[in-house]
């Protein structure tokens, strides 16, 4: 097997390799065990490259009544801001004044007062021990600078706040990531304390004995190769997908619910915002976001049930695209917001307890459940991974005679000096230390000539698209564009315009040959099409 250690016996054999996954394998591995992580697809192939890229501290999961909850996301987020600056970015927040509301089970809004936003802001300044809320007034010039976002009456038609009346409403703090980096970052992390990780390595059967299990029979994507691998424990982290991979493990009262989040990607020259908007969706009431992103606007969410098979790539249906059109067109109606303004979408399948409610109300709290052998581990949230992480081993810890559980918490990441460079400024160099850790500095090394540029409209540099196809386990086309960067997400058509270039930088670092890298290419751009792009209308989908 391609890179495979051979001939080792394994203390935790770790199935799926999103933030779940990769949090567990990075703390197992500091705590002294010899760990494994396989996944089928890509690091970050699924949910954790395509969540909402926010770092939600307590405000969202105390609305829900989530004290615990809350507590928790915040003491997280902040460790994520300390030690992953570059990566882990404060993101600015701000609610309209009349989109205090979250909504009711019935899909309506039901109201949550100004005073009790007020107050639960003042619970997450405690949490976090310092002020980060207020009200801004619109009348004043300064409030209104900061709220320019919110008012769509006050948008020019190039974007920019115009004199007209901006309505006030509250600001507070919250925190965005690149999430695909942060699972590659965590990944990175693991690997400095001894673990391995492999990607396109597919589980064939569980390894079953006595009732227990024992390891997995794995297979190798790319040359076939098949290996048995035992462990003394595994950890089945494939979230929504954990029921195809346990189907004959003991039933569970737990059901879990796939639901489906879906968003847009605009370009920043048609909604130039500096601040991220929370705002209530004018059918329904639900509470809609918009937040810079990596040089480009998102926009989302949905949440609705995912009723296709999980076999198939979650995309966006056309409803949904209508759906979060339509809360930015009434948002700003001054920048005449169409389709066409739409860079790309992504759709990510999460899955959930299933408590019978509507799937906006479904609570998202993590679940474990556990035989001998194995334990499984679906659902919870970006932010607090190394939570469920520590969760989980305390489950691993009742099977593994002789190993005790230290529930310490290390600083996320070893801290990484930002390289001191003349010839690039401060913030590009903290992005790179907080994406690239301790790789920073040959990456930077490796850059050819013209390379430490960005590509054009994004902030990613051509350095990092060397380095990643030099270094970053990228097997597929698709590995580079949509996970190890975001140019898949943040260009047009995929990026397709920028192959080319791509071409003579990465295809002899990946030993590809001409006939391989047209291959990719192909299937790249055939797969993005449906998957990322904006959906047909039915009449278009009947022309084709």
């Amino acid at each position: 097997m391609t890179n495979f250690p051979p001939g080792r016996d394994w203390d935790i054999l770790i199935i799926g390799g999103g933030i779940t996954g990769a949090g567990i394998l990075l703390e197992a591995a500091r705590r002294g065990l010899k760990a494994l992580l396989v996944e089928q697809r890509d690091f970050a192939w699924g949910t954790s490259s395509r969540s909402s890229k926010l770092v939600h501290g307590g405000l969202r999961y105390l609305t829900e009544g989530g004290l615990r909850v809350a507590r928790d996301a915040v003491r997280e987020r902040e460790a994520l801001l300390r030690a992953a600056p570059g990566l882990v970015e404060a993101q600015g927040f701000a609610f309209a004044q009349g989109a205090l509301a979250v909504a009711a089970q019935d899909g309506a809004g039901a109201a949550v007062t100004r005073p009790a936003y007020m107050t639960m802001l003042r619970m997450v300044d405690l949490l976090t021990g310092r002020r980060e809320h207020g009200w801004e007034r619109g009348s004043d010039r300064a409030g209104a600078s900061r709220m320019a976002a919110l008012g769509g009456a006050s948008q020019g038609g190039s974007g920019g706040a115009a004199s007209t009346r901006i309505p006030g409403g509250i600001r507070y703090t919250d925190a965005k990531t690149d999430d695909a980096r942060l699972v590659l970052r965590v990944l990175d992390e693991a690997r400095l304390h001894g673990a391995t990780a492999l990607n396109y390595v597919t589980v064939q059967a569980l390894v079953r004995d006595g009732g227990k299990v024992h390891g997995a029979m794995l297979r190798d994507e790319r040359s076939g190769a098949e290996h048995a691998v035992r462990a003394r424990v595994v950890v089945n982290a494939t979230g929504a997908w954990s029921d195809l991979l346990d189907r004959d493990g003991p039933a569970r009262t737990a059901r879990l619910r796939p639901l489906r989040g879906t968003h847009l990607v605009l370009p920043s020259t048609r909604l130039p915002l500096t601040q991220a908007l929370s705002m209530l969706h004018p059918l329904d009431g639900r509470p809609v976001f918009v937040f810079p992103w990596e040089g480009v606007i998102l926009a989302g969410t949905t949440d609705v049930d995912h009723d296709e098979a999980l076999a198939r790539e979650g995309r966006i249906t056309r409803a949904e695209f209508e759906y979060l059109m339509a809360a930015l067109q009434a948002q700003f109606p001054q920048q005449a917001l169409d389709e066409a303004d739409v860079v790309a979408t992504f759709a990510s399948v999460r899955p959930v307890a299933e408590g019978g409610t509507a799937p906006a109300q479904e609570r998202r709290e993590h679940l474990l459940w556990s035989e001998p052998g194995m334990i499984s581990v679906a659902g919870g949230k970006l932010t607090t991974f190394r939570s469920i992480a520590l969760d989980v081993l305390r489950q691993v810890a009742l099977q593994l005679p002789g190993w005790q559980l230290r529930s310490d918490r290390a600083p996320v990441f070893a801290r990484v000096a930002v390289p001191a460079r003349h010839d690039l400024p401060a913030g590009i160099l903290r992005r790179l230390a907080g994406r690239h850790g301790v790789h920073v500095k040959p990456l930077l090394k490796a850059a050819q000539a013209g390379e430490l540029e960005p590509v054009p409209g994004t902030q990613t540099l051509w350095a990092e698209l060397r380095w990643a196809a030099r270094a970053e386990q990228v097997h597929r086309l698709d590995d580079l564009m949509l996970r190890r960067t975001r140019l898949g997400l943040q260009l047009a058509d995929g990026g397709s315009q920028v192959l080319p270039r791509i071409r003579a930088i990465c295809q002899a670092e990946l030993g590809w040959s001409d006939e391989h890298w047209e291959r990719e290419v192909a299937v790249y751009l055939k797969a993005w099409r449906p998957q990322y792009g904006v959906p047909a209308t039915a009449q278009r989908a009947a022309m084709h």
